[in-house]
């Protein structure tokens, strides 16, 4: 401001003097020598004053250039210190929110629920529901509604933190609910459900190298992420429901893990999974060829002998790939799996291998940023069907003795909207389907074998009480909507209600008999016996931690 005002004042004072000079020119050729030479050093004195204001101007524009940059150093040094002291509050929250022991932190978590089911047709089941135990027309409970109401879901979790150095850390974390079904649980009276083992896990992260090694039970490594491949950002359906929507890939199963990152923006992990394999065997099995000597067994010390395990020897393998460019998350994995058996072959008993596996991927996008997601997973393959929430069975058996995997994809997609930061409401879809795997036993006088076969008797599934039905489920699908109300979240936690519909189909595989009114086999699945279900939850959830 003071330059520009100095720069008028010149401006002013040679205009004037120019004025001056140029006002009478007659009378200045007049003037006598002497006269010339006192308005020649005028102008002279004149240009000095000049030379000396414009150094004068030079010297306030570099004191005023000065004086901004001094501001906007000082401007910069108190935003940094702003950004510390935020920094460093964060910090001494977030320790605050731990405890110490022995030099590593602890992390208490979980919730207390209290929460109800309604179904329309009658499962037996608790808050986790069993979609592919969904009852046909012919099964009395089909026609009869059921309530429940319990506290099983409350989860109770730890989280133990070390710093070897500034590169190395180790973790340990704990995640328990009360979904446990021992013998001595029931509705009676005292409602005894034991503790259930969800996740229990030990890893170690090196910074510098980007490896990240996960070792004990935990979501298995094709499960969506959140972001990147690390543990607890899993990426689930954010429903009440126990059991998650069919088509979401998931287990939870002891595994070895090690993932690398590339400046945690790429990620490639592999893990070797504990195996296990699920059956379908034909109601026609004992007529087969060629018999099972062994593909499982009653389960023995340390499980439930009221349960049988599978026969497996290699454990299943899966390689994942994930990335964060900076818009969204992406993934894609593979899965190659072995099932095993005995049989006998030319009167000689053997082990054989089969194998199977699939391949898929998921999207995590935020269309509006911090206000709509929205996800998509999928999977494809043969004998994956324990991946997926639907449960439909991995493989069934061929005439000669082989096991055969059953071809399936399943697919999940959903949004959901934070509509303020106390409320959430959400819509998802989700499907899973298998290809049939028949076989005629024509050696054996045309046995009918295999998974969805269509000389199978569905002839009773849509008559109350007539046991004809083999119901080979084809495809279970779910439309599920919600909301999320957090009415409190202060000092003393967080507390939130919440809603969930659903409706479910199941649809078997076509088979002989008399169907929705069309008499003898059916072709195309024009007239397959369905099974419906339409849910309702409410949960109360307290977080105190």
């Amino acid at each position: 401001m003071r330059s520009k005002l100095l720069a008028v004042a010149i401006a002013a004072g040679l205009g004037v003097t120019s004025f001056h000079v140029m006002a009478d020119p007659a009378g200045a050729s007049s003037k006598t020598s002497s006269t010339q030479s006192t308005q020649n050093a005028e102008i002279e004195a004149l240009k000095a004053q000049l030379q000396a204001l414009q150094a004068k101007v030079v010297e306030l524009e570099q004191r005023t250039d000065a004086q901004s940059d001094i501001n906007v150093s000082t401007g910069q040094a108190v935003e940094q210190v702003q950004k510390q002291v935020a920094s460093t509050d964060a910090t001494v929250k977030k320790s605050q929110d731990k405890l110490a022991y022995k030099g590593v932190s602890i992390t208490l978590g979980g919730f207390l629920a209290a929460e109800t089911i309604y179904r329309s047709a009658n499962e037996g089941a608790d808050i986790a529901s069993n979609y592919s135990a969904i009852p046909y027309k012919n099964v009395q409970t089909a026609h009869m509604n059921e309530f429940r109401m319990t506290a099983r879901q409350s989860r109770l979790s730890a989280l133990v933190q070390g710093d070897v150095d500034p590169n190395t850390h180790l973790a340990g974390y704990v995640e328990m609910d009360f979904l446990g079904g021992a013998q001595t649980a029931n509705s009676n009276e005292s409602n005894s459900f034991n503790p259930r083992m969800r996740n229990v896990y030990a890893t170690a992260d090196w910074d510098n190298s980007g490896l990240h090694l996960l070792a004990g039970q935990n979501w298995s490594l094709l499960t969506l992420n959140s972001k990147g491949i690390t543990p607890r950002g899993e990426q689930m359906p954010p429903q009440i429901d126990a059991q998650y929507i069919p088509g979401f890939t998931w287990a939870r199963q002891a595994q070895i893990r090690l993932v690398k990152d590339w400046g945690k923006e790429y990620w490639l992990g592999i893990s070797l999974e504990n195996p296990q394999t699920t059956f379908y065997a034909s109601p026609n099995q004992a007529k087969a060829p060629v018999q099972q000597t062994a593909y499982n067994m009653t389960a023995g010390s340390g499980f439930d002998s009221a349960n049988t395990l599978s026969l497996n020897h290699i454990p299943d393998v899966i390689v994942k790939f994930a990335a964060d460019p900076g818009y969204g998350h992406y993934e894609l994995f593979g899965l190659g799996r072995a099932f095993y058996n005995r049989y006998a072959v030319n009167g000689s008993y053997q082990n054989h291998n089969t194998y199977g596996g699939g391949w898929g991927l998921g999207v995590i996008l935020p269309l509006i940023d911090k206000t709509l997601d929205w996800q998509f997973s999928g999977m494809s393959g043969k004998g994956i069907g324990r991946y997926g929430s639907a449960q439909l069975s991995d493989v069934t058996f061929s005439p000669n003795g082989n096991i055969a995997p059953i071809k399936e994809n399943m697919m999940l997609t959903g949004l959901t909207w934070h509509t303020n930061p106390d409320l959430d409401i959400y819509l998802f879809g989700g499907r899973e389907a298998a290809s049939k795997k028949d076989f005629n036993a024509y050696n054996a006088g045309n046995v009918a074998l295999g998974y969805g076969n269509p000389a199978y008797n569905n002839s009773g599934c849509d008559i109350a009480g007539n046991s004809n039905c083999v119901g080979n489920a084809r495809e279970i699908w779910q439309g599920t909507a919600g909301f999320w109300w957090k009415f409190y979240q202060g000092k003393f936690g967080k507390m939130q209600f919440g809603a969930q519909y659903s409706y479910t189909q199941k649809e078997a595989f076509p088979g002989q008999g008399f169907i929705n009114g069309i008499s003898g086999p059916v072709a195309n699945g024009l007239a397959s016996p369905k099974a419906t279900e339409n849910m309702f939850f409410t949960s109360f959830r307290y977080y105190p931690f």
